[in-house]
């Protein structure tokens, strides 16, 4: 197991579904926080809203893995620190952080508002920093751990979807990841980030208004990605795997491109 005897804590752990979502469906937090108990791994999975956290603790301990579920809003920085300090007394340290949250708000240059531009920017790149600042120093303790950041190849080019805050914040969070992994690379602290391309997730059909969109623009999403499908959490979930174990201990600042060929 790559991850064993290892602490890891996922933000974004819980699946979010619209009504006509597939129940059996998974998002790409859950995904991956799976993925680090089925290597082994004692699995934080932290969300928003509790009971999507809980739900993915129960999906791990059922596959016999390891979990405990925490409510943690990223805007909350008291209660980022609370928590971090409460996991790393718990269980000695952290040693990976995967940094799942990220939220968007439909809307142009024309169309954006102040207080829309300010949640998102908040959530996705605020909220990323603040735990890895919490983190951190419980890396540096033991000279070893990784942050892996999840962002979107919508940070590295136009979308014809229009969420102009969404794509700049995850601009703004690929070079994040690379000012901190220069940072801390004498600490032996590895900060990649995973760029996902179209991912068929939960989370995607939130995008729509209703099944017979959602199947509509599914199909589309599908057509646009050269391999002919969207990709799955589990493409992510492997992605992440790679990152937090020692088959990456020499690779730091990546911008790893996880989407079918979409972005070439």
């Amino acid at each position: 197991m790559k991850l064993r005897g290892k602490v890891a804590l996922v933000t974004g752990a819980g699946t979010l579904r619209k009504q006509f979502s597939n129940a059996d469906q998974i998002g790409n937090g859950a995904a991956c926080a799976m993925r680090f108990a089925e290597e082994g791994a004692v699995v934080i999975c932290t969300d928003r809203v509790l009971a999507a956290a809980e739900e993915t603790a129960q999906l791990i301990k059922k596959h016999n893995g390891n979990a405990i579920a925490y409510e943690v809003d990223v805007t909350k920085t008291e209660q980022i620190e609370r928590i971090v300090a409460e996991v790393a007394a718990r269980f000695g340290t952290i040693d990976i952080l995967h940094n799942n949250v990220g939220v968007e708000v439909q809307g142009d240059l024309l169309e954006v508002t102040d207080a829309d531009w300010d949640s998102v920017m908040t959530i996705n790149v605020r909220g990323a920093m603040a735990v890895a600042r919490a983190v951190l120093p419980h890396m540096q303790k033991q000279k070893n751990g990784s942050i892996i950041n999840v962002s979107s190849t919508a940070s590295l080019k136009w979308s014809p979807m229009q969420f102009l805050s969404y794509s700049t914040s995850k601009a703004g969070l690929n070079h994040m990841t690379k000012v901190i992994a220069r940072q801390y690379a004498a600490d032996q602290i590895r900060c990649n980030c995973i760029v996902p391309g179209m991912i068929r997730t939960p989370h995607a059909d939130a995008l729509f208004k209703d099944e017979v969109e959602a199947a509509e623009e599914h199909r589309l999403r599908d057509s646009r990605c050269p391999m002919g499908r969207q990709g799955s959490p589990t493409d992510i979930a492997n992605a992440a795997l790679f990152l937090a174990s020692e088959d990456s201990s020499y690779i730091t600042g990546l911008l790893m491109v996880v989407d079918g060929g979409a972005s070439l």
